[in-house]
Formats: structure tokens, sequence, C-alpha cells
């Protein structure tokens, strides 16, 4: 219990970073690209976080500099790998050392009322193929307003992120979230959280 209440006020304090006023997309073009809502994050996360705080800003940090490395076209560490796919809003980076990987997904929702956005990080640690309760692992939303170019932290909408023995999978394609469920038996298990133009549901 110790460990999870530990676990979980790590991803808080990584989680609310700038949440009161929200902070501002910079983006060239009609409207911002997963690139940009990914920058303009990793940006806030890393300019709020405490010393306390670095070694959880870590990731954070080299999906950054990975990004920038990318756009130069100069290749990354052979460890790690970057896939941005512009076209679908859909962020991937992956951080593998021996038998453990820290992996960052990063995607967004046109919402139905066409004013807003919603945008979704992704981290979560794998040990030999399943979660392993990460002490930053976390599943966060924020809302971007097309009118302010302004994201700001939301709680997660119209469901309550568990931590236990699962994982999530945001969508390059389609627009659901998976759920996986590792059992104790060895098992597992999925659902589909639904998305019906401003939150999910089962």
């Amino acid at each position: 219990m110790k460990k999870i209440f530990i676990m979980m006020f790590a991803c808080c304090t990584l989680a609310v970073a700038a949440q009161e006023d929200g902070f501002r997309v910079n983006y060239q073009g009609a409207k911002p690209t997963i690139k940009d809502f990914a920058l303009a994050y990793i940006t806030s996360l890393i300019s709020e976080a405490e010393e306390c705080d670095e070694e959880g800003m870590s990731l954070y940090e080299n999906l950054q500099d990975d990004i920038k490395c990318q756009a130069k076209g100069l290749p990354l560490e052979a460890n790690r790998t970057l896939t941005i796919d512009q076209k679908n809003g859909f962020l991937v980076y992956e951080h593998k050392y021996v038998e453990h990987l820290g992996r960052i997904e990063m995607c967004y929702w046109n919402e139905a009322d066409g004013k807003h956005k919603l945008f979704a990080c992704n981290r979560w640690s794998f040990e030999n193929g399943k979660p392993m309760m990460g002490q930053y692992d976390v599943l966060c939303f924020y809302r971007y307003d097309n009118a302010t170019k302004k994201m700001s932290w939301c709680e997660s909408p119209g469901f309550d992120v568990e931590y236990f023995n699962k994982a999530y999978a945001l969508p390059r394609t389609g627009k659901d979230i998976i759920v996986t469920t590792w059992h104790e038996d060895g098992k597992k298990t999925q659902k589909t959280l639904k998305w019906n133009g401003h939150g999910f549901s089962y």
C-alpha cells in the first residue's frame, strides 16, 4: 500500500504541473500537430518540475531531445525508438534497458463541440512485457482550447485510471483506448474505453 501511495503522489506531481493557468501551445500552420502538443506538454512539465522530480523528468527530457534530433535527421541511440504520426495525431517513444521498457504514448481527439481538443499522455513501465507499476507511470489528460491556444489539465473524462496490473494503449488509428489487465494466473483480458465525443465509457 505504501508503494502505491508513493507512486500516486509522484504521478500527481508530474500530471498537475501548470494546470491552474494552463500553458500555450505554439505552432505554425492552420492548427497544432501532435508534435506541437508533445513539445508544449514536455516543456511545461520540465519548467514546473522540482529538483526531486529529476529522475521522473529524465525520460521526458530524452524524448524532447530525440524529437529535435529526428527533426534534424539525426539517428537516435540504439535503445530508443520514436514514431511521430502527424496524420493520425499519435506519438510513441520507447526507451529499452535490458528487460525494462519505458514507453510514452501521446495523442489527441477533436471534441464534439468543435472548440476543444483532448490531449493524453500515457507513460508506462514494463519488465519482461508486463506492467511494473513504475513510480512515475501515469495516464493524464489535458484540454486544449482552440480560441486561447492554451492547454490545461483535466480529470480523466468518464473513467478512473487504475494502476494495479493494468496498462493503457492510446489509439493510433480509431478513437478508443484499450485497457489490458494482467491476472495472477498469468492470463490477461482487455476492455475498450469508447470515445463519445467528449470522454470515454466502457
